[in-house]
């Protein structure tokens, strides 16, 4: 089948590859002209035979936002988008409900398997109708691992029943990847340790903390075994967040999750304005001295009073 492909960075690059390899024509559309296959949006959609299948690679919010409005002018009843990004499951309905006024179908998809997705596939998380669902079938069996159908995908639910579930996926992720950290540093702090890496690469056979993430911590230490190339400061992309405020919504306790999540927020200040107000409330109560980053005791220890 033919595919139109909005966003060639590297997921959408590698997507691209693994698709045409299944035998079908991907037509690619990129901002950067140097990737792209076509100059615009509309020239895209007229290298495409009807029903036409065009499948979004692009950031959240109003990059998808406004491709699918620019869509909505260009395609037909009967073509479907497909919003492969990382968009919040509220941004699906409105998607949802601006083509469908047109008939034109749409499907959000919560892709995972970043960089290495090309040689081992993608996990696929599908929200939308089943009809529009199953024009999509052929670019979902060559994106998802090999095997049988289950293996990388599912059909969640309707509209925003993907983005959700890919949500969750990464709020998880978030939880994972904090504990792997923590249990990182205290080995760091042990001197009774003399091997960290080889310590968790014997993890990652036969344990029940195996995992292809705990495999990408090994990797990176086994490049450079001090991190010492690598800053502290760590980003969000946002689901995160979200994750947290579901939980919120649904009175479901998240605390790992929701902890990750703030650890990544300390992980940007260059000092803690909360920590100081509490070294200085341990000085004031109980006379603890207060230090600075290099241990050094600043200030004076407060003096009891009458």
């Amino acid at each position: 089948m033919q595919l139109g492909l909005v966003g060639l960075g590297k997921m959408g690059a590698n997507m691209r590859t693994r698709i045409a390899a299944a035998g079908h024509e991907v037509v690619g559309y990129d901002p950067r002209s140097e990737l792209s296959d076509v100059a615009s949006l509309a020239e895209l959609v007229a290298r495409l035979e009807g029903p036409r299948v065009v499948w979004l690679m692009v950031p959240h919010g109003d990059p998808t936002r406004h491709s699918v409005v620019e869509l909505a002018g260009l395609l037909a009843k009967g073509d479907v988008v497909v919003d492969g990004g990382n968009s919040r499951f509220t941004d699906d309905r409105p998607n949802a409900d601006l083509l469908g006024a047109k008939g034109i179908g749409y499907v959000d998809c919560g892709v995972s398997g970043g960089v290495w997705g090309l040689e081992n596939g993608y996990a696929l998380m599908v929200g939308g109708a089943d009809d529009d669902v199953a024009k999509v079938m052929p670019v979902f069996d060559a994106l998802r691992p090999a095997g049988p159908r289950e293996n990388g995908f599912v059909h969640v639910g309707p509209v925003g029943a993907g983005h959700y579930a890919k949500m969750v996926h990464n709020g998880i992720e978030y939880g994972l990847m904090q504990a792997y950290a923590e249990g990182y540093e205290l080995l760091q702090a042990e001197p009774l340790i003399q091997d960290v890496t080889g310590t968790l690469k014997a993890w990652t056979q036969g344990t029940v903390v195996r995992s292809w993430l705990l495999d990408l911590l090994v990797r990176a230490l086994e490049e450079d075994p001090e991190l010492a190339e690598i800053s502290d400061y760590t980003t969000d992309s946002g689901e995160g967040r979200w994750t947290v405020e579901e939980g919120v919504r649904h009175a479901v306790p998240l605390h790992v999750i929701s902890a990750a999540l703030f650890a990544r927020f300390g992980s940007r200040q260059e000092s803690s304005p909360a920590l100081k107000a509490v070294s200085a409330l341990r000085n004031q109560f109980g006379g603890h001295a207060m230090v600075d980053q290099q241990g050094r005791t600043v200030g004076e220890t407060a003096a009891p009073r009458e």
